[in-house]
């Protein structure tokens, strides 16, 4: 069976995704704990293979997991999705940066193993579904985390001339406006990567749930969502670096631009008051 993880948006409105999925046939599921919140389980009628319900879960910060569930279903439930996203990321992106693990039922713990997720096939729904969470969890952060990655080199691309025209003595054909403008993109993904999300610290959720942590963490850990987050931070800080070194020689053009015109108006004013004098 498989597993499928796809960042599609910065954000979803899941009141009104509940309710367009529920008029659409899906079944939502309430029995997770109230402290798992921010999350949308729904199942689906007909699952890809026999064995195991099909589930789907949709995390607000804008990623959805599909379990056992089928290709055409799965279409049908991103078309849906898409009413209720919040700055939608682009389809290309989204399908080339998802995440697929494979998935089995079996007799004890459940665990990932090679890459490939082990459930307890003894396990009641209610546990299963807490189990599936903590490895959707883990693979919603990876997928938030590659569109990141993304958009990150794709801003590097766009800044990678500046070096090289400084090296070779050209002048840079970059605005002030422009600086402030790349400055702004960098600190916003900044932010979302090291303060409005979960991968430099274990969710509160897993504290007094050790099994479920273990689970988490080991998913971390396979995808190397640590690694990744830091050399990401590494690339945004050079970026910073060479954005600030462009600020600063912008402002110090303008200063010098400032300075000269001072130089020109004192000059005519001299001018005038030596003609006024001489004449």
């Amino acid at each position: 069976m498989h597993c499928t993880a796809f960042a599609t948006a910065d954000e979803y409105h899941l009141e009104n995704l509940s309710q367009d999925l529920t008029s659409s046939g899906y079944v939502e599921v309430t029995s997770l704990p109230t402290d798992a919140a921010n999350i949308l389980v729904m199942g689906v009628e007909s699952s890809a293979k026999e064995g195991d319900p099909g589930t789907i879960f949709f995390f607000r910060e804008g990623a959805a997991v599909f379990w056992n569930v089928k290709d055409k279903t799965m279409k049908q439930v991103m078309q849906i999705l898409e009413r209720h996203e919040v700055q939608p990321y682009e389809i290309a992106l989204v399908h080339w940066e998802n995440e697929e693990l494979n998935y089995m039922k079996i007799e004890g713990q459940s665990k990932l193993h090679r890459g490939e997720i082990k459930l307890n096939s003894e396990l009641d729904i209610d546990d299963a579904i807490l189990e599936k969470f903590a490895f959707s969890n883990a693979l919603c952060l990876s997928v938030k985390l590659a569109i990141w990655e993304a958009t990150l080199d794709k801003f590097i691309e766009s800044i990678q001339s500046i070096p090289e025209a400084l090296k070779a003595g050209k002048k840079v054909k970059l605005s002030h406006k422009e600086a402030m403008q790349k400055m702004g993109e960098l600190f916003a993904l900044r932010h979302r990567i090291n303060l409005s999300s979960d991968f430099l610290i274990t969710p509160d959720f897993y504290w007094d749930r050790e099994n479920l942590e273990e689970l988490y963490d080991k998913t971390c850990q396979f995808l190397s969502i640590t690694r990744r987050v830091k050399v990401m931070n590494e690339k945004l800080q050079h970026c910073m670096e060479l954005t600030d070194l462009m600020r600063n020689h912008l402002n110090e053009k303008r200063a010098l631009r400032l300075e000269w015109m001072i130089v020109i108006l004192i000059t005519i004013e001299v001018m005038f008051e030596l003609g006024r004098v001489f004449f």
